[in-house]
């Protein structure tokens, strides 16, 4: 990690040559949530392949800018579009945009992701607050000599989710009157989704939701410091004793219907910590 420091300083360089603001909150739009960057007071925007040291994203349903301005009230640094290791990416690639966030100024971090659902309560368009995580990415962000600069050499993750901020969520889902469970998110490679028996196996260990991101940007974030709030919504079910070929064209499609669910969250959390700073 003792690399990073020097990129990370270049890369904030670069944007804070083009933007005078100083971010609070740091979002990664994921799938459901791409929309929510047009609702930002926008002051600059970047193409990632015009940011020192960014990966470029090549997702289907991402996009791949970072976006900078003022939402609820809240100075922000919005990724259109994240980075996954099935992409081809290292792990301290994906995160390097938690580092220039954190760098920049961001206390906090919303993100947010698609995902398969294994607990039989969930349904298609269900949110999820996360609540905890599974690390099955064969991988990790931390790995290589520490940069106490960063943060710690060993970071406590008892609590990777800030619970005040997951209470938000699920009070601001109560109000809305829509279904948000916390539940326990495992993170596997992909790109493949999971046979039946992988199903059962991740719902053995407890996990309720899978997926192919986050993970690596919420250690990141925990290293650096910051609060975290994460947020899936469940875009087919998993169930291995009534499995069912997925089509990608519906995920996308679910995604997409739950993203007012998922915009309500995230726009009632700032406006609650733009509370908060006056």
């Amino acid at each position: 990690m003792i690399e990073l420091a020097p990129r990370i300083e270049q890369a904030v360089e670069f944007l804070r040559g083009r933007w005078t603001g100083r971010p609070r909150v740091g979002i990664i739009l994921g799938t459901g949530l791409g929309s929510v960057a047009g609702q930002i007071q926008t002051e600059a925007t970047f193409d990632y392949p015009s940011i020192p040291h960014f990966p470029r994203s090549t997702t289907v349903g991402h996009g791949g800018q970072l976006v900078c301005g003022r939402l609820e009230g809240v100075p922000v640094l919005a990724m259109e579009g994240r980075f996954h290791a099935y992409e081809g990416y290292t792990h301290a690639q994906i995160t390097f945009p938690v580092r220039v966030m954190r760098a920049m100024g961001a206390e906090t971090l919303i993100v947010s992701n698609a995902c398969g659902g294994m607990n039989p309560h969930y349904a298609c368009g269900d949110i999820v607050v996360i609540e905890d995580h599974v690390n099955l990415m064969n991988g990790n962000p931390l790995i290589g000599v520490n940069d106490d600069r960063l943060g710690p050499r060993f970071p406590d993750m008892s609590r990777p989710y800030d619970p005040e901020l997951i209470e938000r969520a699920l009070e601001i889902a109560r109000r809305e009157n829509f279904a948000a469970h916390k539940g326990v998110y495992v993170a596997v490679t992909g790109p493949n989704l999971e046979t039946r028996a992988e199903y059962r196996f991740l719902r053995g260990i407890g996990a309720d939701v899978v997926g192919m991101s986050t993970v690596p940007e919420v250690i990141v974030a925990v290293h650096a410091g910051m609060r975290v709030l994460g947020l899936s919504v469940v875009t087919d079910v998993c169930l291995p004793d009534a499995l069912k070929p997925a089509n990608i064209e519906e995920i996308l499609a679910i995604a997409d219907s739950a993203e007012p669910k998922l915009r309500k969250i995230v726009l009632g959390v700032l406006a609650s910590l733009a509370v908060a700073e006056e």
